[in-house]
């Protein structure tokens, strides 16, 4: 059966991929575009027919979220699921980062993934019927990793409020699944968006007593990076999700490298 689809983050790499292989499968997929990015690579294959359609999304604005989910539902009818992106990978020391800095990080893992829900939900629990799909980056800093405390902190965050929604939403019919790629999701090629600390300073205090670290700390980040196949096959495994019947989804999956 054919949906209507909302992919978040269709500038990246990854929300390029999911948006094509969904459209591929024969969903109508509205591709949202931030307002940094306009998919100037071309990553977002050209519109057909009604299949896939790019609309303007800044998940950090209400305004702009309601606007966008009004638009869709005005033109569709309805919106049957939602694929949540990804934020940034914040890397340096916690005590370098400002307060401002840590509302800006949980703004774009977790309050942008509310506001989208709080548009969409209404109508999807109205119907009982919908799926939202949670792309939970990996979290390496299980061991304690150096400088990446932070981004494990938000990773576990928006793994628990994914969790909990299914939790939740089960008894409206509302099916939720996780997607753990088990690595780093890039924005383009081999690159992932990492947010460094403000407070250049104490940052530099850091570095001065472990010299070397940082240069670690993305040489490691570098090793974790999904290849470009890995993409394409995290993409196929969203829209394999898509398309199962209700009652069928899994609440997680795990696509990428093993282990």
């Amino acid at each position: 059966m054919s949906q209507i689809v909302l992919v978040t983050g269709a500038s990246s790499d990854l929300g390029a991929a999911i948006a094509n292989a969904l459209a591929g499968s024969g969903h109508t997929v509205y591709a949202g575009i931030g307002p940094a990015a306009v998919d100037p690579t071309g990553r977002i294959a050209e519109p057909s027919g009604h299949a896939l359609r790019r609309i303007s999304l800044d998940v950090a604005d209400q305004r702009s979220v309601s606007t966008a989910v009004d638009a869709i539902v005005a033109e569709a009818g309805r919106i049957d699921v939602v694929v949540h992106a990804v934020g940034p990978v914040p890397r340096g020391p916690l005590e370098s980062f400002t307060p401002y800095q840590l509302a800006q990080l949980y703004d774009a893992h977790v309050l942008s993934t509310q506001r989208v829900n709080r548009c969409v939900l209404p109508q999807m629990r109205e119907r009982r019927d919908g799926l939202l799909v949670w792309m939970v980056p990996a979290n390496h800093d299980a061991e304690g990793t150096p400088y990446l405390a932070l981004h494990s902190e938000v990773v576990t965050m928006i793994d628990h409020l994914a969790a909990s929604y299914g939790r939740e939403l089960k008894g409206f019919g509302v099916e939720t699944t996780i997607v753990v790629p088990g690595f780093l999701v890039p924005e383009e090629g081999t690159r992932v968006r990492t947010v460094g600390p403000d407070d250049v300073e104490t940052a530099q205090a850091y570095e001065g007593r472990y010299p070397g670290l940082v240069d670690q700390v993305d040489s490691k980040l570098a090793e974790q990076v999904l290849t470009e196949a890995e993409v394409v096959l995290a993409a196929q495994a969203i829209a394999a999700v898509v398309d199962s019947p209700k009652g069928t989804r899994p609440q997680r999956i795990a696509p990428g490298r093993p282990g």
